[in-house]
């Protein structure tokens, strides 16, 4: 028995270059850019390992779960480190990283998270990158929720390490990941002596087999199936625009958050202010007395497909998060979700208003 998806001849070292290209023109960046066989975790701690080390002073933003995690990964790797933490209901601001800079002026790498799905908001990267670069700091960015939902510039905005993954806004596959890295970024990881070598984690493995040999033979087999979903992804928003799938995604924003405020029932916004709120995913704060996850459990009883989730950890008691990105960055998905969460607390005796909900959704959309 022949079947589509498991009788493909091998992925060539071309095709894989070309997808590889089209990475880079979604990022309009002139970096090498490195596709690689795995979740976006790999590239992430590949390049905290491969760049820091017992010399590096780091600046690690944290806005949500995963500025913690690089957190961890930068002092596991010998790195001194020094947080700079905000409420997850706002973003940083670039005068705060000044702030830690003239704190701290022996800092020479920051990391930092553009979009926190988890958490609901976004960072002004163009804004942070000024700062960086003034220091002259290592500029590693987590952009794998935001890519696809909102402008993702490494160049433009003088970012070395910057990793995407496909599966929110874009629309694509889990398996696989890209991270563009600066010239400069690669004479870091070449001067560490701590950086991985013969591992999966290491992204110098990759350059010397792969870019500096000419992208003709690829070092081992490569995600067959995940890579030709990556592909058809990248020629989905090159077809339709970037602009267009990023405005998608803003649209969704502004209905879901307009549309939580009209349904009532004590849901609110869980980050304060819109210009703080990721295009990806809107998170909602529940009224008192209500559990997060119970809530969303009794929503997805009506409709298990919808992009609904609670938050993580300890946020599971207080915070929803409508997941309104790739597929999803729809103005059905966000109504559906809102009419759920609605009837969920009416049911809990909370008075909500579904019609003016539905309304403010459908003008936001505009």
């Amino acid at each position: 028995m022949t079947h589509p998806f498991l009788d493909l001849p091998p992925l060539s070292a071309e095709r894989f270059a070309a997808i590889e290209d089209a990475v880079a023109r979604l990022l309009d960046t002139r970096q090498d850019v490195l596709i690689t066989q795995g979740e976006a975790l790999l590239p992430l701690e590949g390049a905290i390992r491969a760049a820091a080390g017992p010399g590096t002073v780091a600046l690690n933003v944290i806005t949500g779960p995963y500025g913690q995690t690089f957190g961890h990964w930068l002092r596991d790797a010998g790195a001194t480190v020094y947080d700079l933490a905000v409420p997850f209901h706002t973003a940083v601001t670039a005068g705060q990283v000044r702030e830690a800079f003239a704190e701290h002026p022996e800092i020479d790498f920051v990391s930092l998270v553009h979009a926190e799905a988890a958490t609901g908001n976004t960072n002004p990267v163009a804004e942070i990158g000024e700062a960086v670069r003034e220091q002259g700091a290592l500029f590693y960015l987590d952009a794998v929720a935001s890519v696809g939902a909102e402008p993702v510039l490494p160049d433009a905005w003088g970012v070395d390490l910057c990793v995407i993954g496909a599966q929110k806004a874009m629309g694509g596959p889990a398996g696989v990941s890209a991270i563009s890295v600066s010239e400069r970024a690669w004479a870091r990881m070449a001067a560490n002596p701590n950086a991985p070598r013969r591992s999966y984690l290491s992204l110098l493995d990759w350059k010397e087999r792969w870019t500096d040999a000419g992208r003709t033979v690829l070092p081992h087999a490569p995600a067959q199936l995940e890579m030709l979903a990556l592909q058809a992804c990248l020629e989905r928003i090159e077809a339709d625009g970037l602009e267009a799938v990023m405005a998608r995604h803003r649209r969704a924003a502004l209905a879901a958050r307009a549309g939580a405020v009209a349904l009532g029932g004590g849901l609110e916004p869980y980050v304060h202010e819109e210009r703080d709120a990721a295009p990806v995913a809107t998170t909602l704060r529940v009224p008192s007395g209500v559990v997060a996850s119970e809530l969303v459990a009794r929503a997805l009883a009506s409709d298990p497909a919808l992009p609904l989730a609670a938050g993580g950890g300890a946020l599971a008691q207080e915070m929803v998060r409508v997941n309104h990105y790739g597929p999803d960055a729809t103005e059905g998905a966000v109504r559906d979700c809102l009419a759920a969460l609605g009837t969920a607390l009416a049911e809990q005796g909370h008075e909500v208003d579904l019609p003016a909900a539905h309304r403010a959704v459908k003008n936001a959309w505009q």
